[in-house]
């Protein structure tokens, strides 16, 4: 399980991602305009489809579970 939050940026700052373990670890932290680059760089690039849908409908500041394919 992964816990995913899209962060909203300012004028000057982008928006992110995080991405978190079940400990709640940090594993992605990456600007939300390069989604695929930055799941491709920490290694996600097998859960990319699913995490790229669901950063595309989730509000900014929430956190939300999202479960392997394999769990």
């Amino acid at each position: 399980m992964l816990y995913i939050l899209k962060i909203k940026g300012t004028k000057t700052i982008p928006d992110f991602v995080q991405i978190r373990d079940d400990q709640m670890t940090l594993c992605a932290y990456f600007r939300l305009s390069q989604q695929e680059v930055g799941l491709k760089k920490n290694k996600l690039e097998a859960e990319s489809e699913g995490i790229m849908t669901l950063l595309e409908s989730i509000p900014f500041g929430k956190i939300h579970k999202y479960y392997n394919k394999n769990e």
